[in-house]
């Protein structure tokens, strides 16, 4: 339900703040105070059109903000987690839109920007707007079988899951068929290259670590003149065979005994003389396995030949079917079974098709018994719904519920169901949205919600000139139908007539004052006493009397008295 609407700056609005009840709000006012405007704003709020035309004379934009408590937060769940919007807590929803006076707006909810695409998807979710607006969920063709189907019983409940669980096992069948099902010259084509391929990574007889071990191999061969010469140098620095050099062995072997000559007068000395002859064997101990490891150093310019080609193979490979030789590998396992699916298809091709055959044939069947059910369903609701529109003083008005079957199946069936109307005798049936009226229109909207009351989940409606040429009983009729709906859902509504306001939980006034040389329009919600003045003013017009209130106030005692035994 919409527990808050904040205006400011839009048309004669400079700010507005209006908390709505659950239940019957009314709305009313003199004519051009700005009732309709209150709707207007709503209605962009909600996604509609919006323009700069809307922003208040002398402003650089206009504001509307709508905070919605969400009772039931399943039926907008899904959408709301696919744009990845998170919901407080207290399950509060904060829809904001802002009109610039360039043109552009923008939409938030719960403070994150989005397109209006993505805002209308959420809010038909959230309210109904009846009048001359397009944010109507029953004008949209697409829902009437959805509401037909909510006014059926377990029966069509089961009909419809059965459809749908028939439907999902038929579109993956569908698609399995379209992954193996190519035509032979596709075919043949598909095989040769998986062929190729197969044949081009088993003969390079890859394996997972060899590339590491090339690239080390080959980086020692690649070095083993850089790599012989100075091991040679620095053997020849610790242990040099040339006479003329003093090697680093025969120098510490010198200061061994400098030091084992003077070791007797210091102890000191003695540990010293013991580290140089330790170092002296670890040296000559390094020279050793230095000229053992020259021994295996090799320069083989065909083996490095070999070794590159075999590294250029590897990355031809990469390049084509992975990143690492591993993934090439795992790439050769999945075409291989694709291979092996594609030449032994035949038989799965037949198989999946017969399994089609049979679960369309299940569709079919199940369909048929669900058409049957909508059709008589639809029988209902046409006989309702006029009646609904005679007691709401629409005469001689003729509404279907059209059905027209679909060439292909659906998670819905083979139905597709539009609701259909003439309002005047003689006139062709037409679509809903093809009513010019609007405060026709929204009669026939009532109507519709009247007998859909139960199993609408849109939990808040609003109604702008229902009472548009209605007086005396029908005035009467209408507003007991919209209390009836404000029972199970929030109603907002605009209304001239006494005979619906009356009938209101929360009564609001709005009125038009000039401030600082502009109009301005204000709201109020009444209090019981202003409540009789307002609706004694929609009683007697202008002039205010004695007995207009005393019938006013009447009126509220009789429409408590029914609302308690109700």
């Amino acid at each position: 339900m919409l527990l808050e609407l904040n205006i400011r700056d839009f048309i004669i609005i400079e700010k507005m703040k209006i908390n709505l009840d659950k239940g019957f709000n009314i709305i009313t006012g003199e004519t051009g105070s700005g009732k309709s405007i209150i709707i207007d704003a709503l209605n962009i709020l909600l996604g509609g059109r919006a323009s700069k035309d809307y922003i208040r004379t002398g402003c650089n934009k206009a504001f509307i903000e709508g905070l919605f408590y969400l009772e039931k937060l399943e039926n907008i769940k899904s959408i709301l987690d696919e744009y990845g919007i998170e919901v407080e807590q207290d399950n509060m929803l904060l829809i904001s839109r802002e009109i610039f006076s360039s043109g552009k707006s923008i939409s938030r909810i719960n403070g994150r920007v989005v397109t209006l695409s993505m805002l209308n998807k959420l809010t038909k979710k959230l309210v109904d707007l009846h009048g001359q607006h397009e944010h109507q969920s029953l004008l949209l063709a697409e829902n009437h079988i959805e509401l037909l189907d909510s006014l059926g019983k377990e029966n069509i409940n089961n009909l419809v899951f059965s459809v749908k669980n028939e439907f999902d096992k038929l579109k993956k069948l569908i698609n399995r068929l379209k992954e193996i099902g190519i035509d032979e010259m596709e075919k043949e084509r598909k095989i040769d290259l998986l062929k190729f391929q197969l044949s081009e990574i088993d003969s390079a007889e890859l394996k997972i670590d060899e590339e590491e071990k090339i690239v080390n191999e080959l980086s020692l061969l690649s070095n083993a003149e850089e790599l012989l010469n100075t091991v040679n140098s620095i053997v020849e620095c610790i242990n040099s065979s040339d006479y003329y050099k003093t090697s680093l062995l025969d120098q510490i072997n010198s200061i061994s005994k400098n030091l084992n000559k003077i070791a007797k007068y210091n102890n000191k000395l003695k540990e010293y003389n013991d580290i140089i002859e330790t170092i002296y064997y670890q040296l000559k101990d390094i020279a050793t396995d230095l000229r053992l490891y020259q021994e295996t150093i090799e320069y083989d310019p065909a083996k490095i030949s070999l070794l590159e080609e075999r590294l250029d193979l590897i990355n031809n490979l990469k390049r084509k079917y992975g990143n690492t030789i591993e993934e090439i590998l795992n790439y050769r396992d999945k075409i291989a079974y694709e291979l092996e699916i594609i030449l032994n298809n035949e038989e799965e091709i037949k198989k999946i098709k017969q399994e089609i055959f049979s679960v369309e044939e299940q569709l079919n069947l199940i369909c048929e018994k669900l058409t049957k059910e909508r059709k008589l369903i639809g029988k209902h609701i046409e006989t309702e719904i006029t009646k609904q529109l005679e007691e709401l003083n629409l005469k001689n008005v003729k509404f279907k519920v059209n059905f027209e079957k679909l060439d292909c199946f659906t998670e819905k069936g083979l139905d597709k169901v539009e609701f259909l109307i003439a309002t005047n005798p003689g006139e062709p049936l037409k679509p809903l949205n093809k009513i010019v009226s609007g405060g026709e229109l929204s009669r026939v909207m009532l109507a519709i919600k009247t007998i859909l009351a139960d199993v609408d989940n849109i939990p808040c409606l609003v109604f702008d000139e229902i009472d548009t040429g209605i007086s005396g009983k029908t005035a009467m009729i209408v507003g007991e139908k919209i209390r009836n709906i404000a029972k199970s859902h929030q109603v907002i509504c605009i209304t001239h007539l006494p005979q619906i306001a009356v009938l209101g939980d929360v009564h609001f006034y709005i009125e038009k004052k000039e401030i600082k040389g502009k109009a301005a329009a204000k709201i109020n919600k009444l209090s019981y006493e202003e409540r009789i003045g307002e609706i004694s003013r929609l009683l007697g017009g202008t002039k205010i009397t004695e007995m207009t209130k005393k019938l006013a106030e009447e009126m509220l005692i009789t429409t408590n008295k029914k609302n308690k035994v109700s």
